[in-house]
Protein backbone atom coordinates (compact mmCIF):
# COMPACT_ATOMS: atom_id res chain seq x y z
CA UNK A 1 0.00 0.00 0.00
CA UNK A 2 1.42 3.52 -0.78
CA UNK A 3 1.72 5.80 1.90
CA UNK A 4 0.90 9.34 1.25
CA UNK A 5 2.96 12.13 1.79
CA UNK A 6 1.17 13.53 5.08
CA UNK A 7 2.40 10.06 6.77
CA UNK A 8 6.49 10.18 5.84
CA UNK A 9 6.62 13.61 5.97
CA UNK A 10 9.45 14.21 9.04
CA UNK A 11 8.88 16.78 11.12
CA UNK A 12 12.00 19.17 12.13
CA UNK A 13 9.95 21.35 14.66
CA UNK A 14 11.71 21.93 17.90
CA UNK A 15 10.53 21.10 21.14
CA UNK A 16 10.12 23.72 24.17
CA UNK A 17 13.88 24.06 25.09
CA UNK A 18 14.47 25.52 27.93
CA UNK A 19 17.77 25.89 30.57
CA UNK A 20 18.86 22.45 31.63
CA UNK A 21 15.14 21.07 29.41
CA UNK A 22 12.03 20.35 31.94
CA UNK A 23 13.40 17.25 32.98
CA UNK A 24 16.57 18.60 34.08
CA UNK A 25 15.30 21.21 36.14
CA UNK A 26 12.71 18.71 37.83
CA UNK A 27 15.64 15.99 38.88
CA UNK A 28 17.76 18.81 40.12
CA UNK A 29 15.56 20.45 42.53
CA UNK A 30 14.29 16.62 43.56
CA UNK A 31 17.76 15.46 44.12
CA UNK A 32 18.79 18.88 46.51
CA UNK A 33 15.74 17.84 48.89
CA UNK A 34 18.24 15.04 50.12
CA UNK A 35 21.11 16.61 51.06
CA UNK A 36 19.02 18.82 53.94
CA UNK A 37 19.48 18.54 57.42
CA UNK A 38 17.08 16.80 59.30
CA UNK A 39 15.31 19.61 60.73
CA UNK A 40 14.97 20.77 57.00
CA UNK A 41 14.08 17.47 55.51
CA UNK A 42 11.23 16.77 57.48
CA UNK A 43 9.29 19.66 55.73
CA UNK A 44 10.81 19.44 51.92
CA UNK A 45 10.88 16.03 51.82
CA UNK A 46 6.40 15.49 51.71
CA UNK A 47 6.60 18.62 49.20
CA UNK A 48 9.35 17.07 47.11
CA UNK A 49 6.73 16.90 43.99
CA UNK A 50 5.61 20.52 44.46
CA UNK A 51 9.80 21.04 44.10
CA UNK A 52 10.42 19.40 41.32
CA UNK A 53 6.63 20.43 39.46
CA UNK A 54 7.02 23.76 40.11
CA UNK A 55 11.46 24.07 39.41
CA UNK A 56 10.05 25.07 35.68
CA UNK A 57 7.83 27.67 36.62
CA UNK A 58 10.40 30.73 35.72
CA UNK A 59 11.04 29.06 32.11
CA UNK A 60 6.78 29.41 31.88
CA UNK A 61 7.15 32.69 32.93
CA UNK A 62 9.29 33.87 30.08
CA UNK A 63 5.94 33.16 27.80
CA UNK A 64 4.34 35.67 29.93
CA UNK A 65 6.60 38.63 30.70
CA UNK A 66 9.63 40.35 28.77
CA UNK A 67 11.39 41.15 31.76
CA UNK A 68 12.04 37.56 32.94
CA UNK A 69 14.62 36.28 30.48
CA UNK A 70 17.93 38.19 31.96
CA UNK A 71 17.09 36.72 34.87
CA UNK A 72 18.46 33.42 33.61
CA UNK A 73 21.58 34.46 31.87
CA UNK A 74 24.44 36.18 31.44
CA UNK A 75 26.50 37.58 28.18
CA UNK A 76 28.95 38.40 30.49
CA UNK A 77 31.47 38.26 27.38
CA UNK A 78 30.25 41.52 26.77
CA UNK A 79 32.30 42.82 29.20
CA UNK A 80 35.32 41.96 28.16
CA UNK A 81 37.61 38.72 28.94
CA UNK A 82 37.70 35.97 31.47
CA UNK A 83 37.95 36.98 34.46
CA UNK A 84 35.70 39.81 33.27
CA UNK A 85 37.79 42.36 36.10
CA UNK A 86 35.43 44.83 34.34
CA UNK A 87 32.30 44.26 35.73
CA UNK A 88 31.70 45.03 38.79
CA UNK A 89 30.26 42.22 40.93
CA UNK A 90 27.90 44.24 43.18
CA UNK A 91 24.43 45.24 41.59
CA UNK A 92 24.52 48.84 42.41
CA UNK A 93 28.36 49.75 41.61
CA UNK A 94 27.86 47.70 38.11
CA UNK A 95 24.66 50.34 37.24
CA UNK A 96 26.61 52.57 37.99
CA UNK A 97 29.59 51.71 35.48
CA UNK A 98 27.05 50.42 32.89
CA UNK A 99 23.28 51.37 33.43
CA UNK A 100 20.48 49.24 34.29
CA UNK A 101 19.12 48.85 30.70
CA UNK A 102 22.40 47.57 29.70
CA UNK A 103 22.68 44.84 32.88
CA UNK A 104 18.90 43.63 31.67
CA UNK A 105 19.96 44.24 27.88
CA UNK A 106 22.97 41.30 28.20
CA UNK A 107 21.05 39.11 31.50
CA UNK A 108 21.45 39.52 35.35
CA UNK A 109 21.15 36.07 36.59
CA UNK A 110 24.05 36.23 39.31
CA UNK A 111 22.56 39.24 40.79
CA UNK A 112 18.99 37.54 40.18
CA UNK A 113 19.95 34.86 42.48
CA UNK A 114 20.81 36.92 45.07
CA UNK A 115 17.46 38.82 45.03
CA UNK A 116 15.64 35.15 45.39
CA UNK A 117 17.44 34.64 48.10
CA UNK A 118 16.56 37.43 50.37
CA UNK A 119 13.26 36.99 48.99
CA UNK A 120 13.20 33.14 50.72
CA UNK A 121 14.93 34.71 53.67
CA UNK A 122 12.32 36.58 54.41
CA UNK A 123 9.84 33.63 54.08
CA UNK A 124 11.25 31.66 56.11
CA UNK A 125 11.24 34.46 58.96
CA UNK A 126 7.49 34.97 58.15
CA UNK A 127 7.05 31.25 58.63
CA UNK A 128 4.47 31.55 55.10
CA UNK A 129 5.03 27.77 53.95
CA UNK A 130 3.21 28.63 50.52
CA UNK A 131 5.36 31.38 49.79
CA UNK A 132 8.99 29.47 51.34
CA UNK A 133 8.01 26.54 48.64
CA UNK A 134 7.28 28.76 46.00
CA UNK A 135 10.35 30.38 46.38
CA UNK A 136 12.49 27.43 46.90
CA UNK A 137 10.97 25.89 43.45
CA UNK A 138 11.60 28.87 41.87
CA UNK A 139 15.17 30.23 43.38
CA UNK A 140 16.44 26.33 42.38
CA UNK A 141 15.78 26.84 38.51
CA UNK A 142 18.47 30.32 38.63
CA UNK A 143 20.83 28.51 40.51
CA UNK A 144 20.81 25.31 38.17
CA UNK A 145 20.57 28.17 34.59
CA UNK A 146 24.28 29.99 36.78
CA UNK A 147 25.66 26.57 35.96
CA UNK A 148 25.13 26.31 32.30
CA UNK A 149 27.81 27.41 30.69
CA UNK A 150 26.06 28.87 27.46
CA UNK A 151 24.43 30.96 29.84
CA UNK A 152 27.16 32.61 30.36
CA UNK A 153 28.13 33.15 27.07
CA UNK A 154 26.97 35.66 24.21
CA UNK A 155 27.26 32.68 21.79
CA UNK A 156 24.05 31.09 23.71
CA UNK A 157 22.80 28.62 20.55
CA UNK A 158 25.84 28.26 18.44
CA UNK A 159 23.77 30.93 16.63
CA UNK A 160 27.65 32.52 15.63
CA UNK A 161 29.51 29.72 14.51
CA UNK A 162 26.86 27.60 12.62
CA UNK A 163 26.16 25.75 16.18
CA UNK A 164 22.48 26.44 16.31
CA UNK A 165 20.60 23.71 18.60
CA UNK A 166 24.09 22.88 21.31
CA UNK A 167 22.13 24.86 23.80
CA UNK A 168 19.11 22.04 23.70
CA UNK A 169 21.79 19.62 22.84
CA UNK A 170 24.40 19.94 26.09
CA UNK A 171 21.32 21.29 28.87
CA UNK A 172 18.63 19.02 27.55
CA UNK A 173 19.24 16.01 25.31
CA UNK A 174 22.19 14.54 26.99
CA UNK A 175 20.61 14.35 30.52
CA UNK A 176 17.53 13.14 29.08
CA UNK A 177 19.79 10.25 28.03
CA UNK A 178 22.17 9.20 30.51
CA UNK A 179 20.59 11.24 34.12
CA UNK A 180 18.75 7.62 34.45
CA UNK A 181 20.81 5.23 33.93
CA UNK A 182 24.50 6.54 34.30
CA UNK A 183 25.08 9.71 36.38
CA UNK A 184 24.79 9.69 40.07
CA UNK A 185 23.13 12.47 42.41
CA UNK A 186 23.49 11.46 45.91
CA UNK A 187 26.33 14.16 46.58
CA UNK A 188 26.57 14.87 50.52
CA UNK A 189 24.91 17.52 52.61
CA UNK A 190 24.59 21.23 51.85
CA UNK A 191 26.50 23.49 53.60
CA UNK A 192 26.18 26.83 55.10
CA UNK A 193 27.21 29.52 52.74
CA UNK A 194 28.97 32.48 54.08
CA UNK A 195 29.11 34.93 51.15
CA UNK A 196 26.21 33.73 48.73
CA UNK A 197 27.63 36.66 46.30
CA UNK A 198 30.80 35.22 45.84
CA UNK A 199 29.92 31.87 45.60
CA UNK A 200 27.51 32.67 42.73
CA UNK A 201 29.87 34.76 41.03
CA UNK A 202 32.51 31.93 41.06
CA UNK A 203 29.88 29.28 39.32
CA UNK A 204 29.15 31.99 36.51
CA UNK A 205 32.76 32.15 35.73
CA UNK A 206 33.10 28.72 35.98
CA UNK A 207 30.40 28.59 33.67
CA UNK A 208 31.81 31.39 31.39
CA UNK A 209 35.13 29.72 31.02
CA UNK A 210 33.87 25.96 30.29
CA UNK A 211 31.57 27.69 27.18
CA UNK A 212 34.66 27.89 24.81
CA UNK A 213 34.86 24.14 25.45
CA UNK A 214 31.15 23.35 24.81
CA UNK A 215 31.25 24.93 21.50
CA UNK A 216 34.58 23.98 20.03
CA UNK A 217 34.30 20.13 20.95
CA UNK A 218 31.13 19.96 19.48
CA UNK A 219 32.51 21.02 16.25
CA UNK A 220 35.74 18.74 16.45
CA UNK A 221 33.69 15.81 16.96
CA UNK A 222 31.12 17.18 14.30
CA UNK A 223 34.18 16.72 12.04
CA UNK A 224 34.73 13.25 12.55
CA UNK A 225 30.76 12.48 11.82
CA UNK A 226 29.53 12.31 8.72
CA UNK A 227 25.83 14.07 8.83
CA UNK A 228 23.36 10.72 8.41
CA UNK A 229 25.14 9.73 11.71
CA UNK A 230 24.99 13.30 13.90
CA UNK A 231 21.07 13.27 13.37
CA UNK A 232 18.52 11.00 14.38
CA UNK A 233 14.92 10.53 13.75
CA UNK A 234 12.80 10.04 16.85
CA UNK A 235 9.49 9.57 17.71
CA UNK A 236 7.75 11.65 20.59
CA UNK A 237 4.44 13.03 21.66
CA UNK A 238 2.99 11.63 18.07
CA UNK A 239 5.48 13.73 16.19
CA UNK A 240 8.75 12.48 14.77
CA UNK A 241 11.32 15.23 15.29
CA UNK A 242 15.26 15.56 14.32
CA UNK A 243 17.54 15.97 16.96
CA UNK A 244 21.32 14.68 17.75
CA UNK A 245 21.91 10.45 17.66
CA UNK A 246 22.72 8.77 20.59
CA UNK A 247 26.22 7.95 19.05
CA UNK A 248 27.00 11.52 18.84
CA UNK A 249 25.35 12.51 22.24
CA UNK A 250 27.69 9.67 24.13
CA UNK A 251 30.71 10.74 22.53
CA UNK A 252 30.13 14.50 23.17
CA UNK A 253 29.73 13.76 26.59
CA UNK A 254 32.75 11.80 26.85
CA UNK A 255 34.60 14.48 25.10
CA UNK A 256 33.56 16.77 27.59
CA UNK A 257 34.80 14.48 30.33
CA UNK A 258 31.63 14.26 32.52
CA UNK A 259 31.54 18.34 32.69
CA UNK A 260 27.36 18.17 32.19
CA UNK A 261 27.17 15.55 35.13
CA UNK A 262 29.38 17.57 37.21
CA UNK A 263 27.54 21.02 36.03
CA UNK A 264 24.64 19.51 37.66
CA UNK A 265 25.60 17.80 40.27
CA UNK A 266 27.29 21.17 41.37
CA UNK A 267 23.69 22.68 40.55
CA UNK A 268 21.71 20.18 43.01
CA UNK A 269 24.34 20.87 45.99
CA UNK A 270 24.42 24.52 45.68
CA UNK A 271 20.73 24.66 45.51
CA UNK A 272 20.49 22.62 48.86
CA UNK A 273 23.37 24.97 50.07
CA UNK A 274 21.17 28.34 49.52
CA UNK A 275 17.81 26.70 50.52
CA UNK A 276 19.96 26.02 54.19
CA UNK A 277 21.46 29.52 53.83
CA UNK A 278 18.12 31.70 53.97
CA UNK A 279 17.10 29.16 56.46
CA UNK A 280 19.82 29.66 59.11
CA UNK A 281 19.64 33.34 58.08
CA UNK A 282 16.39 33.78 59.05
CA UNK A 283 17.01 32.20 62.90
CA UNK A 284 16.35 28.41 61.59
CA UNK A 285 12.66 28.61 62.23
CA UNK A 286 10.34 25.59 63.50
CA UNK A 287 9.15 24.21 60.03
CA UNK A 288 7.12 22.18 61.97
CA UNK A 289 5.06 25.65 63.27
CA UNK A 290 4.47 27.09 59.97
CA UNK A 291 1.59 29.83 58.66
CA UNK A 292 -0.30 29.76 55.18
CA UNK A 293 0.20 26.07 53.98
CA UNK A 294 -2.17 26.41 51.17
CA UNK A 295 -1.39 27.99 48.31
CA UNK A 296 -3.20 31.08 47.50
CA UNK A 297 -5.99 31.86 44.83
CA UNK A 298 -3.74 34.58 43.54
CA UNK A 299 -0.89 31.69 43.55
CA UNK A 300 -3.36 28.97 41.90
CA UNK A 301 -4.32 31.79 39.14
CA UNK A 302 -0.51 32.22 38.43
CA UNK A 303 0.27 28.72 38.01
CA UNK A 304 -2.91 28.40 35.55
CA UNK A 305 -1.78 32.08 33.76
CA UNK A 306 2.22 30.28 33.45
CA UNK A 307 0.97 27.19 31.88
CA UNK A 308 -1.40 29.15 29.59
CA UNK A 309 1.25 31.16 28.72
CA UNK A 310 3.07 28.42 27.79
CA UNK A 311 1.26 26.60 26.01
CA UNK A 312 -0.14 29.51 23.89
CA UNK A 313 2.27 32.60 23.56
CA UNK A 314 5.25 33.25 21.78
CA UNK A 315 8.62 33.10 24.10
CA UNK A 316 9.01 36.84 25.38
CA UNK A 317 12.50 38.25 24.10
CA UNK A 318 15.14 35.69 23.53
CA UNK A 319 14.79 32.45 23.14
CA UNK A 320 17.50 29.19 22.54
CA UNK A 321 16.26 28.45 19.31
Amino acid sequence: MRKTLSLIVFSFISLHAFCWGFYGHRKINYFAVFLLPPEMMQFYKPQIDFLAEHAVDPDKRRYAIPEEGPRHYIDIDHYGNYPFHELPKKWNDAVAKFSEDTLMKYGIVPWWVQTMLYKLTEAFREKNQARILKLSAEIGHYIADAHVPLHANSNHNGQYTDQRGIHGFWESRIPELLAASQWDFFIGKADYIKNPGDFIWHRVLESAKASDSVLRFEKELTKTFPTDQKFSFEERNGVTIRQYSTAFSIAYDKKLNGMIERRMRQSIYAIASFWYTAWVNAGQPDLKSLSNKELSADDLKEFEELNNAWKKASIKGRDHE
